[in-house]
């Protein structure tokens, strides 16, 4: 009787083990039907992009009809009422490269910046709880050279941004 079952047993195995084998052959046919449908999809999307070409007309100007805008405007920057701790003066446009809510730390990236050539100055936002004190880098009576100040600053403060003081 063991025998047998054990014989049962190795015969249901090996019939489960051939019996669900795939063949290459419907891996071959599936790629192939997956082609063919992608290769018409292309086609057909060619065919809506010409028939879109063809129904868009072109408008020309001549360069002289065109508007410059310039770019100033779009700016962002952040205005606050902030008055100068140390430094030598604030104007209308300043570049922040640190903004702290301990004095000692604000004191400490404008010694650092000193040294390094820039005329650092702190000044601090006392609308706000706690009060932030801003160390400024650059100050500027324009936008446009304070953004300029900006973007060549960026390479060694990533996190620099403008600043407008409200009178």
């Amino acid at each position: 009787m063991k025998k047998y079952t054990v014989l049962c047993a190795v015969a249901c195995a090996a019939l489960a083990f051939t019996g669900c084998k795939s063949t290459s052959t419907s891996y071959r046919q599936v790629y192939d039907k997956a082609k063919q449908a992608e290769e018409q999809s292309v086609q057909g999307s060619q065919s809506v992009q010409e028939e879109a070409a063809v129904v868009t007309p072109m408008v020309t100007k001549q360069a002289n009809q065109t508007a410059v805008v310039d770019n100033g405007d779009n700016i962002r920057v952040r205005e606050e009422n902030v008055s100068l701790v140390s430094g030598s003066g604030l104007k209308a446009f300043s570049v922040v490269v640190g903004s702290f809510s301990v004095k000692p730390n604000a004191d400490g990236l404008q010694q650092r910046l000193r040294e390094a050539g820039y005329d650092a100055q702190v000044a601090v936002n006392n609308q706000v709880t706690p009060p932030m004190y801003r160390v400024i880098i650059t100050t500027f009576d324009t936008k446009v050279d304070a953004e300029n100040s900006r973007n060549e600053l960026k390479a060694k403060y990533a996190d620099a941004w403008l600043l407008y003081k409200k009178n």
